[in-house]
This record gives structure tokens, C-alpha cells and sequence, in this order.
């Protein structure tokens, strides 16, 4: 397992795509938007960007590392091989989900880095819970993508990942945030994984601990999408059986 986890993370970081997507986008946004002066809610617009737009990488990292790999290996008959050798399914689904955990750290840190270059200055407190919280947040979403990666054809993979992606993204406040919003999308927003996943870097910065509810409905998402991936996990593997 742990020369297929080492592969897995290789792979990905020796894509371009990857490397252009999940590292350069989030880091050119935030230069784009976290260039502007003033506050949200009290936090320096730039801090403020800063967090989502790590957060906007990382959640892009692990989910196409699941939807499209996955797809992408179903299409080329990879994981049918690999259901002839000794792996077992978990190993499989364990592998795929820490080199997505893998991956999505860097997302996180390069766009943190580029915040401090830029002058933002936080404890070093701050700066340590907000990567934790981020990094290990992030397995929602890994999980996720491993299950989405599953549920659609490899040649609808790309779409699907465009939509949840960017749709999440947005209704999750990690570019706008939710207060510019009206009231229906708001509610929409308090309830998406995205936006609880943010709120455990913005309230850091407001110099609070991540709130115990974020948690919570982080862990909530976290079962509901674990559900989902085992189950069509085993719908592809009795489709390859039969």
C-alpha cells in the first residue's frame, strides 16, 4: 500500500494540470483579490482572501485528485488490475485518500506563504492552527472526490468536477463572502461544507479557535460522503465481478 500511495502522490505532482489548477490558480486569485484595502468583518481584507483562497486550493487539490484519477483509472482499466492483485478495497480507498491529503498541503502552504510575503502578519499560533485546521479539514473533501470519482462516466469526470468545485466554491463564500449575498443564497451558503471548511481559518484569524459546530457539520459531511464512496465502491467492483 505504501508503494501506492508513493506512486499516487507522484503521479499527481508530475502533472501539469495539477500543478497549474490547484497551485497557480488559488495564488494568482489571491493576488488578484487580496490586493484590495479594507476589512470583512472585521479582518483585513487581505488575511481574509488569504484563508480562502487556500482554502479554494486545497479543496480543489483533493477532489481532483479523486474525481478525475479515479475516472481517469477506471477508463484505462487500472483499478480493474488492481483488484487481482493482494490490495484490498480499504488499502485501495486509504491509499487514494492520503495522497489526496498529500497533495492538498501544498495548495495550503503556498498560498500562505505568498500572504506573508505580501505583509500579512499573524501569531505563530495562527498561523500552525490555520494549517491544521485546513489540512485536516480537507479529507472531507477527499473523500468526496473519491466518491464522486466513482458515481459518474470517465467522460463526464471533468464536468462534474467543474461544477461541484467552482458551485461549492462560490456558495461556500470562498470568493465572495457570504454577507454581500442575499438572504436565500446566505442560507444556502451556512449550510455548505465550504463555507464550515472556511470558517475554521477565518475565525483563527479573528484570534478564535475553530468553532465546535463547523466542526461538527464538517464530520456530519464527512460520514454522508464517506457512505457514499464505500458504496459505489463496491456498485463498480460488482460490475467488474459480473
Amino acid at each position: 500500500m505504501r508503494t501506492l500511495m508513493r506512486l499516487e502522490v507522484l503521479r499527481m505532482l508530475r502533472n501539469r494540470r495539477y500543478l497549474l489548477f490547484t497551485l497557480a490558480y488559488p495564488v494568482a486569485m489571491y493576488l488578484i483579490f487580496g490586493s484590495q484595502s479594507g476589512d470583512v468583518d472585521g479582518t483585513d481584507v487581505s488575511a481574509y482572501v488569504m484563508v480562502s483562497m487556500a482554502s479554494f486550493g486545497a479543496v480543489g487539490a483533493v477532489l481532483s485528485a479523486g474525481v478525475q484519477r479515479i475516472a481517469a483509472e477506471r477508463q484505462s482499466g487500472w483499478t480493474r488490475q488492481l483488484r487481482l492483485t493482494t490490495l484490498t478495497g480499504r488499502q485501495y480507498v486509504v491509499s487514494k485518500l492520503v495522497s489526496a491529503a498529500v497533495v492538498g498541503l501544498p495548495a495550503i502552504v503556498l498560498v500562505l506563504c505568498t500572504g506573508f510575503l505580501r505583509g500579512v502578519r499573524l501569531d505563530a499560533w495562527q498561523w500552525g492552527v490555520i494549517v491544521l485546521a485546513l489540512w485536516f479539514g480537507s479529507f472531507v473533501f477527499a473523500v468526496l472526490g473519491i466518491g464522486l470519482g466513482y458515481l459518474v462516466a470517465p467522460d463526464s469526470a471533468q464536468p462534474l468536477f467543474m461544477l461541484v468545485y467552482l458551485g461549492m466554491a462560490v456558495l461556500g463564500g470562498m470568493w465572495v463572502p457570504l454577507s454581500g449575498f442575499p438572504q436565500v443564497l446566505q442560507d444556502i451558503g451556512h449550510v455548505m461544507p465550504t463555507y464550515r471548511y472556511g470558517q475554521l481559518g477565518w475565525e483563527v484569524l479573528a484570534g478564535h479557535r475553530p468553532r465546535v459546530a463547523d466542526v461538527v457539520v464538517l464530520a456530519v459531511y464527512l460520514v454522508a460522503f464517506t457512505a457514499l464512496a464505500a458504496w459505489r465502491y463496491r456498485r463498480d467492483e460488482q460490475k467488474v465481478a459480473a
